[in-house]
């Protein structure tokens, strides 16, 4: 019964986030993107918020199994599990937007066509504006350094 909290917490782990212009997913091996060279107008820190829904089912799940357990009787036993529900759901819920809450930056880029687009990604590495940047389409799309 110790362990539940850990699995939690390790369960909502999992859900974090990964917004790093430089992590790809194995989907993205092969493809081709198309890319078009700017300039970042405008940067500022934003918060992302991940994923939800999770940490409220293993909260509800491990709630009513603790709950379960308080009383004597099978009705005793029934109402603290609905009760360890209801709780454990607005508990893991309430975890998993704290674990899954990380900091990213909104870029405005202007196109050397003169169009404006606005990408979201994650807070590292920070982007100056006035910056030469490459924006890569694409899910999700993503702004790197212009080496050229």
């Amino acid at each position: 019964m110790k362990l539940l909290p850990l699995l939690l917490v390790l369960l909502l782990a999992a859900c974090a986030p990964n917004v790093r212009p430089d992590s790809y997913g194995v989907g993205a091996v092969g493809q081709v993107n198309r890319t078009v060279s700017g300039v970042i107008v405008s940067a500022r820190l934003v918060s992302i918020d991940g994923t939800q829904g999770g940490g409220a089912v293993a909260g509800a799940g491990m709630g009513s199994l603790a709950g379960s357990s308080l009383g004597g009787s099978g009705r005793a036993n029934a109402a603290g599990a609905i009760g360890g529900m209801v709780v454990g759901a607005i508990a893991g819920a309430a975890a998993e937007r704290g674990v899954s809450r990380t900091q990213g930056r909104e870029y405005v880029v202007q196109t050397e066509n003169g169009n404006l687009m606005t990408i979201v990604q994650g807070a590292d590495p920070e982007l100056p504006v006035g910056q030469r940047v490459l924006v890569l389409y694409g899910s999700p799309a993503r702004v790197i350094v212009d080496p050229r």
